[in-house]
């Protein structure tokens, strides 16, 4: 469970999207807590799970794969020491399968389907780092659709 407060915050929005289906209240306060965070120059935790929330809220695939560039660029600031101290129950290489399949797929949307398929690629490497638990399946099953999309063997 995590303890930070910006971390919660985002939880909560996360939960307006998903949970209730509130996308543009999602949206809303995620450009909240953006702004609270100090955007791009903030902590690189926050930033990388912030932009890669905010991606799924967008409406326009460039916007998506903007935020996307984002939260990649910022997991790569993060460190595991600074993931186990807000709570966060993953290590940062865990963190990388789900932002290459979010950028995967946004690639694959705009019919670059080079660049999406070496994102499958980093994120099929990098899956082991999930468990097998409800979050390495979800995201398992992600590269596995899309990998289908692409005409890729699972």
């Amino acid at each position: 469970m995590t303890t930070d407060p910006t971390m919660t915050r985002i939880g909560e929005a996360v939960e307006l999207h998903h949970g209730q289906g509130q996308r543009d209240a999602a949206r809303d306060l995620f450009a909240r807590i953006w702004g609270d965070i100090g955007g791009e120059q903030g902590d690189p935790l926050h930033v990388c799970v912030l932009a890669h929330s905010m991606a799924d809220v967008q409406d326009d695939v460039q916007d998506e794969l903007m935020w996307d560039l984002r939260a990649l660029a910022a997991a790569d600031l993060v460190t595991d020491d600074r993931v186990a101290a807000a709570g966060v129950p993953l290590s940062v290489a865990g963190l990388y399968p789900s932002l290459h399949l979010n950028l995967a797929e946004c690639y694959r949307k705009l019919g670059d389907l080079g660049r999406a398929r070496e994102h499958l690629r980093q994120a099929r490497a990098g899956i082991g780092a999930l468990g097998d638990d409800g979050y390495g399946r979800l995201i398992r099953g992600g590269l596995d659709r899309l990998a289908e999309r692409l005409g890729e063997a699972t």
